[in-house]
């Protein structure tokens, strides 16, 4: 009962805070920049080893040079995505920019739907916030929900305010079932790390075999929908350029794991252009081939 209370009032407080400029956030996100890296230490190790093993070709300065820069856009992205509670679709609209929509909205037209890859690179909950509001079908979000049902609960508020439909993972296909007479555009974030029951393939990226999770392999082979990868890049400081780039438009044809392989090739190259805004803090190594 006390925990459910603190979480309230922990949310109360993030709409409170949401209130304020993002300018001012930005100033608080560097307070905690300070306190993530240097009085916490927050999974430092971890940041540190995910790069050293990723990067075998950097000296130990350059690494910790993008350590330094990913703690400090993972402050501004925690502060960002607090603005998002009461964060307006005109103000949406003009931190994230999209180009290659046309090729979605054809589809579309067609009375076709697409799936959607990315990662966890930028800003990708106000990317599928934006996206929401750019395109005429339903966006509907693979998620993995999570333990505290309050914070839970807020999030859900927060990504579905603008319409878009958030589907459990493990309730993929009921939610792709429910909406199997229109024109949708499912999206994946597909670089989290499977469990160990989901462990069934490892795929070479950057430079480590990695466990992957094979839901959007199977479902475009299953329906035939074509694959396209959301390319995001950091404009600036709280802005965003999104590009839309066809994967794989014809699924059936592909080799098993050729999708897959794909999707982490594309992910791998747009790391390694600029490294900061990966969500290196993610325990994403865990499972070994065995």
């Amino acid at each position: 009962m006390i925990k459910r209370g603190i979480a309230h009032v922990g949310v109360f407080f993030l709409y409170l805070l949401s209130l304020l400029p993002l300018s001012l956030l930005f100033f608080f996100a560097r307070l905690l920049y300070y306190l993530l890296y240097y009085v916490i230490g927050y999974r430092k190790k971890v940041v540190r080893q995910n790069l050293t093993n990723s990067f075998p070709e950097k000296s130990p300065v350059e690494i910790k040079v993008i350590e330094k820069k990913f703690f400090l856009y993972l402050a501004e992205l925690i502060f960002e995505i607090i603005k998002m509670t009461s964060i307006s679709k005109a103000e949406t609209l003009k931190r994230v920019k999209f180009t290659g929509l046309e090729q979605l909205e054809a589809h579309f037209k067609a009375g076709e739907s697409v799936l959607a890859c990315t990662g966890h690179y930028g800003n990708w909950e106000l990317g599928t916030l934006a996206l929401g509001l750019s395109i005429s079908a339903k966006t509907m979000v693979i998620f993995k929900p999570i333990k505290n049902k309050i914070f839970e609960t807020w999030f859900d508020c927060m990504r579905t305010k603008y319409g878009n439909i958030f589907i459990a993972m493990r309730q993929t296909l009921r939610g792709m079932a429910a909406y199997k007479n229109e024109p949708t555009l499912l999206c994946f974030a597909s670089d989290q790390s499977p469990t160990r029951e989901e462990t069934k393939y490892f795929v070479d990226f950057l430079h480590q075999p990695t466990a992957a999770l094979l839901g959007v392999e199977k479902i475009a082979k299953s329906t035939k929908r074509p694959i396209y990868y959301f390319k995001v890049s950091v404009a600036k400081k709280g802005y965003y350029h999104v590009e839309v780039l066809p994967m794989c438009l014809e699924p059936a044809k592909m080799d098993e794991f050729e999708i897959t392989d794909l999707h982490f090739k594309f992910l791998e190259d747009i790391i390694k252009e600029q490294p900061q805004y990966w969500l290196w803090s993610h325990k994403r190594w865990k499972f070994k081939p065995e």
